[in-house]
């Protein structure tokens, strides 16, 4: 028996792929855009960022388990992607020799050929971005009373405090800036391919839901980034 003939499950199947894809894509750019919208709370001041922060870790097993969900869709949009865009590079292989971008149905820009790259570099950021705060000062296993506060009579983590040490220093908070330029960019090709895949439009929508893509990848971009360089420059 072939090995291509041995493979079974949502792994051998394109239509599965792209729908595993598009659900999990859909799901966690929902899941950006409110954790986009939490960070503003910073703007309030520090009180309302840690309030805020210690209201989501309060919710005890449901918190949980959304964060197990999260993992399971990172985990399986990667594996998908992954294998998609390998298929589609050996399907392309044989047929064009130079690239370049085009519009139309397809939707080849420098966005839908670097999607695999910024895919990973967001993984990479996202393990950063996770031992810098998650688990770092004051964090789960990582118990430090110098990052500890009471609000209104609550004990809560300082995590306010920690936000405001990281985006001081220059290479973390540009390069947030960077990244999140490639979560836009990132996010520009990805709704459209989402709602594509599961058959959610018309050809005819085609520009509307590409445009509205990249104005959303901008809107939450920008809402991640004025947060650091406002702390960074001082203005909160």
């Amino acid at each position: 028996m072939s090995s291509s003939s041995a493979e079974s499950g949502w792994l051998s199947s394109p239509i599965l792929k792209k729908v595993v894809t598009g659900v999990t894509g859909l799901g966690l750019t929902l899941f950006v855009l409110g954790h986009m919208i939490g960070n503003l709370t910073m703007f309030s001041g520090p009180d309302a960022y840690n309030q805020y922060a210690h209201f989501l870790v309060s919710l005890g097993p449901l918190f949980y388990a959304v964060e197990i969900g999260l993992l399971a869709f990172f985990v399986f949009h990667i594996i998908t992607g992954i294998r998609i865009a390998m298929g589609n590079r050996r399907a392309r292989r044989s047929r064009y020799a130079v690239r370049r971008t085009a519009g139309g149905p397809s939707r080849q820009t420098v966005a839908s050929r670097s999607m695999i790259i910024t895919g990973l570099l967001l993984m990479a950021f996202l393990v950063i971005h996770l031992l810098s705060f998650k688990f770092g000062p004051g964090g789960p296993g990582n118990a430090n009373a110098a990052y500890f506060t009471t609000v209104d009579g609550v004990g809560m983590r300082d995590l306010a405090k920690l936000v405001h040490e990281k985006f001081q220093t220059p290479w973390y908070t540009f390069g947030y800036t960077i990244i999140m330029l490639l979560l836009m960019l990132h996010l520009r090709h990805g709704v459209w391919s989402a709602l594509q895949s599961l058959g959610a439009m018309r050809p005819s929508l085609t520009p509307v839901v590409y445009t509205i893509g990249g104005l959303l990848g901008a809107g939450i971009a920008a809402g991640f980034i004025v947060m650091p360089l406002a702390i960074y420059f001082g203005f909160i």
